[in-house]
C-alpha cells in the first residue's frame, strides 16, 4: 500500500466517524425534546457503514437507522403539550449509551486524523531524502 492510499483510506474513515458524530450530536440534543402523545417523538439516528469494495479499502457511510417513533410516555400533567390524562412523550434514547457512542465515534475520528498526519509526515521526509 502507498502512502496516498493510507491517506485516502484515513479519509473514509475520517468521513465515516464525522457522520457518526453528527448522528450522536443530534439524538444527544433532541433527548429531551417533547411531543403531545398524538404525534411521534424524535426518532434517534444511527449511522450504518461498510467496507468500500475494491481493492482500495476503506468504510464509507451507506445509510441509517432510526429508532422508534413510539418514544416513552412520561406523567407530566402540568406540561402544555400534556394530553388529557397528563402524557407526553419523549425520545426513547439512552444518555449514557450515546455517550458511549460519542467516545467511540470521537476516538475513530482522532485515530484517523493521525494516521493522515503520520502519512504527510513520511512523505514530507521521503521528499527529503538526498537532499543537501
Amino acid at each position: 500500500m502507498s502512502i496516498f492510499g493510507a491517506i485516502g483510506i484515513a479519509q473514509s474513515g475520517l468521513t465515516v466517524h464525522r457522520t457518526w458524530l453528527d448522528a450522536v450530536s443530534d439524538n444527544l440534543s433532541n433527548l429531551s425534546t417533547v411531543t403531545s402523545t398524538d404525534e411521534a417523538a424524535f426518532r434517534a439516528r444511527y449511522v450504518i457503514a461498510q467496507e468500500t469494495p475494491g481493492a482500495a479499502g476503506g468504510a464509507r457511510v451507506v445509510g441509517a437507522a432510526f429508532g422508534s417513533a413510539e418514544g416513552k410516555l412520561v406523567f407530566e400533567p402540568a406540561h402544555p403539550l400534556a394530553d388529557e390524562n397528563g402524557y407526553v412523550r419523549y425520545p426513547d434514547i439512552d444518555m449514557a449509551s450515546q455517550m458511549a457512542q460519542l467516545v467511540m465515534a470521537q476516538r475513530g475520528y482522532q485515530a484517523n486524523a493521525a494516521v493522515v498526519d503520520r502519512a504527510k509526515e513520511t512523505y514530507t521526509a521521503a521528499l527529503q531524502i538526498g537532499r543537501p
